[in-house]
């Protein structure tokens, strides 16, 4: 027997997977594209099977359409092309196709249409409405198909955080994650519905393949830069390219000492600390209220967060102006560490608007939740966040976050740039409580610091690759 292409372990485990959803990788040189490509063929021999593969972009497509003229044409001779359409026709019938999505309302290119399987590759490319809508395209084509959903993809992206979110944080790696669901029918009988997924992890390590054709492979991603070194060689979901604040650092076992660490154990507060009310307005989009102290260095202190999000990711509760301001009275009358305390508000200035003939500062104003309007300036304000993220040569920064400021903690290190406005955030990722910090900061703005942390990762050489003399043998060896 000819064998065309057999899988490795990794890959092997992920096609043994039965849970809907299965996200493979996490690194580079895992085999991710392959993975895909031969998960399409499953089912090719089933006359009325579709499959989709789909990129962010046309494009990024050729290199995964090149790869499948090389396996498809080998294992399945007859078997044809369509250049125009994108699609592989087999003799069964079966189809394959090769889709993109470059913007969300591209999603309704795929309205009415149906596909057995459907694969993402580089899920990390696409929002979260982009994945979720495909959901509904994902139901069987004729009878005796199987139904589901596999992606691929490396650390960052405009969907780094709610990928994360969903297969990286949910539990740990080949954990099934199982999702339940109450659906209600027309006669409003409820019944339980469940939904499963996991993640199976892979790096260039356990690719022997790849590493047996391209020894140099691991010496290559081992040079790059250290965050894109963390993400790219080893699967580091903290660390990836793009990322705007890589001074951040989430260390549990420095969380009593803080140092080189931002995220700290609770404390209760000094009476004598002032405290800061942070507010971004959300109605469709959350909102975020976050509560700021400032010890007597001008050190400040996430304490506490009210955040207006639904469990879908970056979506609002559509709660009212006076029901957010009921919802700060309330917490601000019960917490430990703001009971009792003054508080000064600092509020994005577009609050004060009256555009429906009262603003919202007036409706909570009238619900005893007042603010000042904060600094609006972007480029300054992302400085703000860089001087206080940054450590001095102790490992001391001048901002901390309690762990419990869950939402601060998963959406702003996942922050990243925007690719036509290079020097400021991207403001179609979850980026509320990043602004809502940033009119605080500017409100108290501190000088320019320089990250001790970031000239000691400069330093490191693990293979000690920038060695004058391995490079001059590597060079003579040439």
């Amino acid at each position: 027997m000819n064998v065309i292409w057999s899988p490795q372990p990794k890959q092997a485990a992920l096609m043994e997977r039965p849970e809907n959803e299965a996200l493979y990788g996490g690194a580079a040189g895992g085999g991710k594209s392959d993975a895909l490509l031969t998960e399409a063929l499953r089912q090719v021999h089933i006359g009325h099977y579709r499959a989709l593969i789909l990129r962010k972009t046309y494009p990024q497509l050729s290199e995964l359409i090149d790869r499948s003229r090389e396996l498809y044409a080998a294992a399945f001779p007859s078997a044809r092309y369509n250049e125009t359409k994108h699609v592989w026709q087999f003799e069964s019938g079966a189809k394959i196709y090769f889709g993109a999505m470059q913007h969300t309302s591209d999603r309704i290119n795929y309205q009415g249409k149906r596909y057995d399987f459907i694969a993402f590759d580089e899920l990390t490319h696409f929002s979260w409405d982009e994945y979720s809508y495909m959901f509904s395209r994902n139901r069987p084509s004729g009878s005796g198909t199987r139904v589901y959903i596999r992606s691929t993809t490396n650390p960052g992206g405009i969907g780094h955080g709610w990928v994360k979110e969903r297969f990286i944080t949910a539990a740990p790696p080949l954990t099934p994650i199982i999702s339940k669901m109450q659906v209600a029918s027309p006669d409003g009988k409820l019944s339980e519905v469940t939904r499963d997924r996991i993640f199976v992890p892979s790096t260039v390590f356990d690719n022997k393949r790849l590493l047996e054709n391209d020894p140099g492979y691991i010496a290559n991603l081992s040079m790059l830069p250290h965050k894109e070194r963390e993400a790219l060689l080893y699967g580091n979901w903290d660390s990836f390219s793009g990322q705007v604040f890589t001074e951040w650092k989430n260390d549990p076992s420095h969380y009593g000492d803080r140092c080189f660490t931002h995220v700290i154990e609770e404390f209760e507060l000094p009476k004598h600390w002032k405290i800061y009310r942070g507010f971004d307005f959300g109605y469709s989009k959350p909102y975020a209220v976050e509560w700021i102290a400032a010890d007597h260095d001008g050190r400040a202190y996430v304490i506490a967060e009210l955040y207006g999000c639904t469990d879908t990711p970056d979506t609002g509760l559509r709660d009212t102006p006076a029901e957010i301001a009921r919802k700060i009275r309330e917490l601000e009358a019960t917490h430990p560490n703001l009971k009792g305390k003054k508080v000064r508000g600092i509020a994005d200035p577009a609050i004060a608007k009256a555009e429906t003939g009262q603003s919202i500062a007036d409706m909570m104003a009238r619900e005893g939740v007042f603010f000042d309007f904060g600094d609006h300036q972007r480029l300054a304000g992302k400085m703000q966040f860089h001087y206080r993220l940054a450590f001095d040569e102790g490992g001391i920064p001048m901002m901390y976050v309690f762990k419990n400021c869950r939402h601060f903690i998963r959406t702003v290190p996942n922050l990243i740039y925007d690719e036509s406005n290079v020097e400021d955030i991207n403001t179609h990722s979850e980026d509320h409580i990043y602004d809502c910090v940033r009119y605080v900061l500017m409100a108290n703005p501190i000088s320019p610091r320089k990250n001790a942390l970031q000239k000691s990762l400069l330093a490191e050489d693990p293979l000690n690759l920038t060695s004058p003399k391995l490079a001059r043998y590597d060079f003579y060896n040439i």
